[in-house]
């Protein structure tokens, strides 16, 4: 096998294009081509760094012996340390790429749709995720999703946000198993207007047991200003103006969704 067939072998095991090969490597494209149809030979430096990016030894790559006995045992089993995909986007957009998608330990893809273990993108997915649109285990964005989500609007198992929703929930509106917000709603509910199960709030508390100022519990209910086991037409107004007379101005807006529970 000759150099410019190794060259050509190990660089479409890697998934190289002959033009990225060329950009890491600061040389034309053509060049690339002329060592692979081994037209021409890479310089010593060049010689090195191809085999540092191609994880194999020098002797292998300049000895003419059998391919079986040359070729290193990574090279036939997969080793996930040293796996590397990397694709990326020659179009950008204000710096970033189209799209980047590069998995490997180690590897993070940056680009507008950015697609890696570590993703950082507008829309981006990954095990730790960062982007406006963000995807992964570990996720951080404007809209977030993972098992563990944080962000403006955010949904996972474990869930931070100003609108957040998940198994357990935190967040100024809040719905999950447990849900804990200035606005909670779940199995769980605990915050300043709580609706759930068992929830505990500490002006308005809905639910089969419900704890707070103004406390309407099916089961049990515990108020220092109010409580009642249900709402009917003659208490709601009595609820409403309770709320309005108690609830700071601050929270007015929550009073008023509350107030569609009533």
């Amino acid at each position: 096998m000759t150099l410019g067939e190794k060259l050509t072998k190990l660089r479409k095991e890697k998934n190289y294009t002959q033009e990225q090969l060329a950009d890491i490597l600061n040389v034309s494209r053509q060049s690339i081509s002329k060592w692979e149809s081994d037209i021409a030979y890479p310089e010593t430096d060049k010689l090195i760094k191809l085999g540092e990016l191609y994880e194999c030894s020098m002797d292998y790559l300049l000895k003419d012996k059998n391919q079986t006995q040359e070729t290193p045992t990574l090279q036939n089993s997969f080793n996930l340390k040293s796996f590397h995909f990397e694709r990326k986007s020659k179009k950008t957009i204000k710096g970033l790429p189209l799209y980047h998608i590069n998995i490997g330990l180690g590897r993070t893809a940056k680009g507008v749709f950015a697609i890696g273990l570590c993703a950082k993108g507008i829309v981006s997915l990954g095990v730790f995720s960062l982007g406006i649109f963000s995807f992964g285990m570990f996720s951080l964005g404007f809209l977030a999703f993972g098992l563990v989500a944080l962000g403006l609007l955010s949904f996972g198992t474990f869930s931070f946000g100003v609108i957040s929703a998940g198994a357990i929930s935190i967040g100024a509106i809040s719905f999950g198993a447990v849900s804990v917000g200035l606005l909670s709603i779940g199995a769980v509910a605990i915050g300043e207007f709580s609706v759930g199960a068992l929830s505990i709030g500490n002006y308005f508390a809905i639910g089969d047991e419900a704890r707070a100022a103004i406390a309407i519990g099916k089961s049990e209910a515990v108020g220092t200003l109010y409580e009642a086991t249900n709402i009917t037409t003659k208490n709601r107004q009595e609820i409403i103006n309770l709320l309005d007379q108690n609830v700071p101005t601050i929270f007015v807006w929550i009073k008023e969704i509350v107030k569609l529970f009533i």
